[in-house]
């Protein structure tokens, strides 16, 4: 699972033209972003206009169509007020993580302005590239932004990170802002180099080098796949390093393998966040259970041939009665390794009587 999960839509960017001066301007923005559709009120358009473009939609009631539309694209640009903009999208933003960004650009061209999403919605940097693109002036109010700082947010989404507690970004881009440093968990060395040194301590290990208390807890950033107590503050990141090799009867349900895989996780203090991959025998590639549990979970499967999973030196436990029926030694095993880009096999083969589950992780 990942950032892109958190903000999918089913289009990129949708343009919103109300006024002839703005169907000028959309349509040179149309022409250069990819992706694109336009959105124009049906009295700006002639009966033929609308029948022969194919990226035009056509509304009655500007307000409607929006709230119809809004969920479905990861990026608005309004050419139109501010307040209208306001007005109508009030009601209908929820988050940060998942809301699009949104870009306002007046009808004189003169600005392009980021109103929500500036980050992980990507409004910052549409705003600046249509700004580039029509001769305006981009119009970005993100602190860390103005003050040429990173911000902790966008180092997720650039890292392809889940943001387990998102409430507390505002805790550690304010220590940024603050020119505070913070400590950092982040064995793998993910996002370390995106932030300055100079806003780092030289926490190396969870709690261990920075001893004050009330430091450590206000300002720590803790990007791990693993399970660790940490204060509410604690901004927690995770990154997307390990594969659940999976085995299972056929006919099993999606309840007994989805709760078999939560309990091995809960079991072993791994975040399910951090799983980017499921992987099993090209044998069950048309298992309902698995497909569910793929669908559900919103993580593909890699299906392995025999020659693969044969390949895999590295298993612990293989499987006598599975080579019998299928012809390997070894599912979950050396199904979890081989979608690690062979990696190192984290928990090894735990099973109950109809699901056989396995973790590795990327090295």
């Amino acid at each position: 699972m990942d950032i892109e999960s958190q903000n999918s839509k089913t289009f990129p960017v949708a343009i919103w033209i109300i006024t002839p001066n703005g169907k000028t301007i959309g349509r040179k923005i149309n022409t250069s972003v990819k992706n694109s559709v336009l959105f124009v009120s049906e009295k700006l358009l002639q009966d033929e206009e609308k029948n022969k473009s194919k990226n035009i939609f056509v509304f009655k009631k500007l307000s409607a169509e929006i709230v119809k539309e809004f969920n479905n694209f990861s990026n608005h640009i309004f050419i139109f007020s501010t307040g209208i903009a306001v007005r109508i999208i009030a009601p209908l933003i929820q988050s940060k993580l998942i809301d699009p960004g949104v870009v306002v650009v007046d009808d004189q061209a003169n600005h392009a302005i980021s109103l929500i999403s500036g980050h992980i919605g990507g409004a910052n940097s549409l705003a600046r590239k249509i700004a580039a693109l029509i001769n305006a002036d981009p119009v970005i109010t993100t602190a860390t932004d103005i003050n040429n700082l990173p911000s902790i947010d966008l180092i997720a989404q650039n890292r392809n990170l889940y943001i387990e507690t998102p409430h507390n970004i505002k805790y550690i881009n304010m220590e940024f802002l603050k020119g505070n440093r913070v400590n950092l968990y982040d064995p793998f060395n993910i996002i370390k180099k995106d932030i300055p040194d100079c806003l780092l301590t030289d926490t190396l290990e969870h709690g261990k080098k920075n001893r004050n208390k009330k430091n450590r807890d206000k300002n720590y950033i803790f990007c791990s796949h693993k399970i660790k107590k940490v204060s509410r503050e604690t901004f927690i990141l995770r990154p997307p390093v390990l594969t659940v090799g999976i085995g299972c009867n056929r006919g099993t349900s999606l309840k007994d393998i989805q709760e078999f895989l939560i309990s091995v996780f809960k079991k072993n203090r791994l975040s399910i966040q951090s799983v980017f991959r499921f992987a099993t025998t090209r044998v069950k590639k048309d298992e309902e259970g698995l497909l569910q549990l793929s669908e559900s979970m919103k993580i593909k499967i890699d299906f392995y041939d025999n020659q693969a999973l044969n390949s895999v030196t590295t298993i612990k436990n293989p499987s006598m009665v599975v080579k019998k029926y299928i012809g390997v030694k070894s599912v979950c095993e050396a199904a979890a390794i081989l979608s690690a880009d062979n990696g190192n096999l984290l928990i090894p083969k735990q099973k109950t009587r109809d699901v056989t589950i396995a973790v590795a992780i990327k090295e």
